[in-house]
């Protein structure tokens, strides 16, 4: 189907927007967590239901984007998925229970999951190749700009508003997006009315995902393995991944193809996808728990540090767009890792007395390398699939993306927590009356372990700096991943965009 400019610069212009809209309405609940809490009188488990009944939704949802678009056809489903997203925004605003909240946030997480891989998926088939790279640019602006408003809006609107309008402030905004999408939205139909699902495959993919963030989530708060509901999580996960595998490699009709894994740069633009969503929301969650138990930040300030980093996505993505965009893909995403690497060795340096502005200047490096990935990372992993696969190719590339964010946060909190409690341990062991250290009254200055009181005063300072080597730990974690998958980018083709 021909498409003149203008059509094509509307469709971007809606598209980029209705995922804002997503990515904003999505963030901005979890940066008011702590309002709801107060609220709806939770416990600290209770209220984080409402983070993970949206990420099971999302991960159940993503790779059904592919059949779907298949099925009904891209207009169809992005209008459906639109305005359902709009409905549970208005019935998330009006929960009057968590247990109701939970509901709709979870539904809310359904309906926004495909607006992201269908849109792009979208933009590459109406695009010329060497257009990608540009466009998918400027669509990021979308998610950018929505990481950027959600930390700075969120805790203010909840705090001297209501809680109630962190969900209402998004229906404006929402209900322009499915008033464009049914003006603009005329993108080639990729309706293919007589595909079926697999059920077997879609319902064992679905219950492996669910499990897997299930125990990702809950899994440092019942103590991982010690707790018989993770194990039986992990048995399970591990069973319905081995029965979806056998089945879509066997299955002549499989709910996802595993072919795509035969072209090279797909296969490569999944592991780098993956390690993407690793870096991409650890500090997001790192840092919030860290400045303000280690230094006491108020919420407020911590929302402008993070929102800093959405600056750095958007500094890196116009770099990217006035700099780079003829530079081979490969060597971009290259650079971006570097950045990466520089930044978590950086971050690795923190002390108890980090100062806001250190922080703040890391956050921002750490987005402008963020910023210069993620659209080349989608042109090198779809440029090289045929025209068929790309909404199937683009699903199964944000799910592994969710995955690896899921996992990296997961294992990033456990290694925090654990080597916090190992730390202060080792650290511990000085504080007894024959350390000789403790006759010198110059070394040891104000510190005293005489007397209970001042053996608590010495205790809790020990825990600040153990947790403080934790989070050191972590950030050494974070540069490791991004050094090992750097090369990984010259393992792909060069992508050929004309």
């Amino acid at each position: 189907m021909n498409m003149t400019n203008g059509q094509k610069v509307a469709i971007l212009l809606t598209l980029t927007v209705t995922v804002g809209t997503f990515v904003t309405t999505i963030t901005i609940a979890n940066v008011s967590l702590p309002q709801l809490q107060g609220a709806f009188a939770a416990t600290q488990d209770q209220i984080t239901w409402i983070v993970t009944a949206t990420l099971v939704a999302q991960a159940i949802a993503t790779p059904l984007s592919g059949w779907l678009d298949n099925r009904f056809g891209r207009r169809r489903i992005l209008l459906v998925c639109a305005t359902s997203f709009t409905i549970t925004s208005i019935l998330c605003s009006s929960a009057s229970t968590l247990e109701e909240l939970v509901i709709w946030r979870f539904f809310q997480g359904l309906s926004g999951a495909p607006l992201v891989p269908l849109s792009q998926a979208i933009l590459v088939t109406i695009y010329p190749k060497e257009q990608h790279g540009r466009v998918l640019v400027f669509w990021m602006f979308g998610p950018i700009i929505g990481s950027i408003l959600a930390p700075l809006i969120g805790g203010f609107i909840s705090e001297d508003y209501s809680w109630r309008w962190v969900f209402m402030l998004s229906v404006p905004p929402a209900i322009l997006c499915v008033a464009s999408l049914f003006i603009f939205m005329k993108a080639p139909q990729t309706q293919q009315p007589g595909k079926k699902l697999d059920w077997l495959g879609f319902i064992s993919l679905s219950i492996c995902v669910t499990t897997l963030q299930l125990v990702l989530d809950r899994g440092q708060l019942l103590d991982w393995f010690d707790s018989p509901i993770i194990i039986l999580g992990t048995l399970l996960a591990a069973v319905t991944f081995y029965l979806f595998v056998s089945h879509v490699c066997t299955s002549d009709n499989p709910f996802l193809n595993p072919r795509l894994l035969r072209d090279r740069n797909y296969a490569v633009g999944i592991l780098l996808g993956f390690t993407f969503g690793m870096l991409y929301f650890t500090t997001f969650v790192l840092q919030p728990t860290m400045l303000q138990s280690l230094r006491g930040y108020p919420d407020s300030l911590i929302g402008l540090i993070q929102a800093t980093r959405g600056i750095g996505l958007l500094a890196g993505a116009i770099f990217l767009l006035l700099f780079l965009k003829n530079i081979d893909p490969r060597f971009n995403i290259f650079l971006g890792f570097l950045i990466e690497v520089i930044t978590g060795i950086s971050m690795s340096h923190f002390d108890i007395n980090m100062t806001i502005s250190t922080v703040t200047w890391l956050t921002i490096l750490q987005g402008f390398g963020l910023g210069i990935i993620w659209s080349p990372l989608m042109v090198l992993a779809l440029a090289t699939l045929d025209i068929r696969y790309v909404s199937e190719g683009a699903s199964v590339f944000h799910l592994m993306r969710n995955i690896g964010s899921s996992v990296h946060i997961a294992a990033t909190a456990t290694f925090v927590v654990r080597s916090s409690r190992e730390n202060y341990s080792l650290l511990v062991e000085t504080l007894n009356p024959f350390n000789e250290i403790y006759t010198f009254e110059g070394t040891v200055g104000n510190w005293s372990i005489s007397g209970s009181t001042n053996l608590a005063i010495v205790s809790e300072e020990i825990g600040r700096q153990a947790t403080m080597i934790g989070y050191v730990n972590a950030y050494y974690l974070y540069a490791l991943a991004a050094l090992v998958v750097m090369p990984l980018a010259f393992f792909a083709k060069k992508p050929q965009l004309n």
